[in-house]
């Protein structure tokens, strides 16, 4: 049985985190999906979440593709291995060869877990929705209402 492990934040969930799920189950007989906690994001990312962990846990589990949700409270991927058992771990493509994906090639080769890299999705990602936000942050009102658009009867 392949046991498949795509993890992420999934803060602000957009086509590429689908895309990279779906494909993940594709490939793989059962699928869990490893959601970075709250405090990992701050931690190991430097981000601060939109969306809450119990949230952002929520609507990935209620994706037809995944089958469990595994929330990651350590910056270890082998911790989340030796919580769940997965058989393959899944990531994006703009990932291969960086140093991290690297050391972990390594980690999981010796425990048995292939990596398998999937296609990245370019046109969109969570970063450029967080630098969309601050730039309509940026160019609300000084009150910080929202002005509603102007209706014409």
């Amino acid at each position: 049985m392949r046991i498949g492990y795509a993890a992420g934040g999934f803060d602000l969930f957009h086509v590429g985190h689908l895309n990279l799920l779906h494909q993940a189950k594709q490939r793989c007989d059962v699928l869990i999906a490893g959601v970075v906690s709250d405090e990992m994001l701050r931690e190991v990312k430097g981000i601060e979440p939109v969306i809450p962990t119990a949230e952002r846990a929520e609507i990935v589990a209620d994706l037809r593709c995944v089958d469990q949700v595994h929330i990651e409270t350590t910056p270890s991927k082998l911790d989340a291995w030796r919580a769940t058992g997965f058989t393959h771990f899944f990531k994006g493509d703009d990932w291969r060869g960086t140093e991290k994906a690297l050391l972990l090639e390594q980690q999981f080769g010796e425990v048995g877990v292939e990596i398998v890299y999937l296609p990245y999705t370019l046109h969109t990602s969570s970063t450029a929705l967080r630098r969309a936000l601050a730039a309509i942050s940026a160019a609300a009102p000084a009150s910080g209402a929202v002005q509603a658009p102007a209706f014409a009867p």
